[in-house]
């Protein structure tokens, strides 16, 4: 049996010389600085471990989520019960990767099925079986560009979320893609004439949010008019919102990403996430990800199979198009479940209650004296201007319940003073009047 080292010792000294340090030992120098001694209690027995971790437990902020106005990407909706109770049947936790098709048919399915509704919800006629997040999803979408194109100047518009923006930029920059940042107008839409200047033969893909992360409504014909057919157009939409909004397909996007969080999953801190990814079929060989297919057995049988998975683990890795090991399996099958019980619809009720909740709300703000930023209309987010000692007064809502807009002037310091303002169907008329008397404090 043979031991397996990675590294030579000449290599690991190369690398330690690299990153400023002298040995192994002094990249653990930190540590225990960060730890108060090492006085781990005697074990407990589980009735006692149980009665501390409830004690800490009550110690956490929690919010009714009436009373949550924070949007930024991660959404409150109402998610029927039937959701939950058909996503914790075993069958569906504990199905594995569907390597084995013949065994695989229910996860096979489900993943259709999910596709399908997200090409439907998209207007697109291709849509992988997931990615891990949204942001992942943008990111790998600037990479898809480059490879239909092979060009690397990427124009993003700076209205796409921040984070977003932050992790493709951490994914291309080792491609040696350039992101050159399209600035918005006073509306909060795209500056079509900054987008025109920034327009050359070398350019990739251009890429806007729709709604963007300001909440504003983004004009894709227009967009799309100026945009050359042979340049890549992305869109990072919203899946609620195309409920009511054209779908970006209609306006000739080439390829569609976004966050399925807000399709029946609670923004539980953060996580998970879902990324969807639509493209149109002639691009199909360059999308990351999975591909599940319906085709007949040599019975005449339907059945489902995996038809296109161009990742590293099978194949060449210099042919692969993304490093991507699986999909949000488990989030993609809620977002089916909660998407076939709200039908087409119910989603538009959805959409509907949230766009009329957050122009309520904008008004309600504005007679305080909250005016909005910008004059493009919105979906259930968007801008207002806030005092200058608003960060302190976001953190004192919480000890009243209310978890504020979120304040946003750190990264898009121009604005000056603005906070984030989001709504959605379950925020109620009580709620909002209590935020609009805490934020007036």
């Amino acid at each position: 049996m043979h031991r397996y080292i990675p590294h030579t010792e000449e290599e690991i000294k190369q690398m330690l010389q690299e990153i400023g340090v002298n040995s192994i030992d002094d990249l653990f120098v930190d540590v225990p600085k960060t730890i108060d001694g090492y006085n781990i209690p005697e074990g407990k027995d589980e009735f006692t471990v149980r009665k501390i971790a409830e004690s800490l437990a009550k110690e956490n902020v929690s919010f009714d989520p009436e009373n949550v106005f924070l949007g930024a990407g991660v959404y409150y909706h109402y998610i029927p019960t039937v959701v939950k109770h058909l996503a914790s049947n075993p069958n569906f936790v504990t199905a594995y990767t569907p390597y084995q098709a013949e065994v695989s048919q229910g996860t096979l399915q489900m993943l259709f099925e999910y596709q399908t509704m997200m090409c439907e919800l998209t207007g697109m006629e291709v849509a992988n079986s997931s990615m891990y997040d949204g942001a992942s999803a943008f990111a790998e979408s600037l990479l898809m560009a480059t490879r239909i194109t092979g060009k690397t100047k990427m124009l993003v518009a700076q209205s796409i979320n921040p984070e977003y923006r932050t992790v493709a930029k951490t994914y291309t920059k080792p491609q040696g893609i350039e992101i050159f940042e399209i600035k918005y107008d006073e509306t909060g839409k795209v500056d079509m004439d900054n987008l025109k200047s920034l327009l050359s033969e070398d350019v990739a893909a251009v890429a806007v949010a729709y709604p963007n992360f300001f909440g504003v409504i983004e004009d894709l014909k227009a967009i799309r008019e100026i945009v050359p057919q042979n340049v890549v157009f992305i869109v990072v939409a919203e899946p609620v919102s195309l409920a009511l909004l054209e779908a970006p397909g209609k306006f000739g996007a080439d390829i569609v990403v976004g966050e399925g969080q807000a399709l029946g999953v609670t923004p539980n801190l953060g996580g998970p996430g879902i990324g969807f990814f639509a493209t149109l079929e002639k691009h199909v060989r360059k999308m990351p990800g999975r591909l599940i297919g319906e085709t007949k057995d040599i019975e005449g049988k339907k059945g489902y199979v995996m038809i296109l998975q161009t990742r590293e683990q099978h194949i060449r890795r210099e042919k692969a198009t993304s490093n991507i090991c699986s999909n949000q399996a488990y989030i993609a099958l809620i977002n089916a479940i909660y998407l076939s019980t709200m039908g087409p619809q119910g989603l538009k009720e959805v959409a509907w209650r949230s766009y009329n909740n957050a122009h309520v709300l904008a008004k309600m703000l504005e007679e305080k004296g909250f005016q909005r930023v910008f004059k493009g209309e919105f979906f259930n987010e968007f801008v207002v201007k806030v005092p200058e000692n608003y960060r302190e007064k976001w953190h004192a809502m919480v000890k009243e319940g209310v978890l504020g807009p979120i304040p946003i002037d750190r990264v898009y310091k121009s604005l000056g003073p603005s906070a984030l303002v989001c709504a959605t169907e379950v925020n109620t008329k009580t709620s909002m009047m209590k935020l609009v008397e805490v934020m007036s404090k």
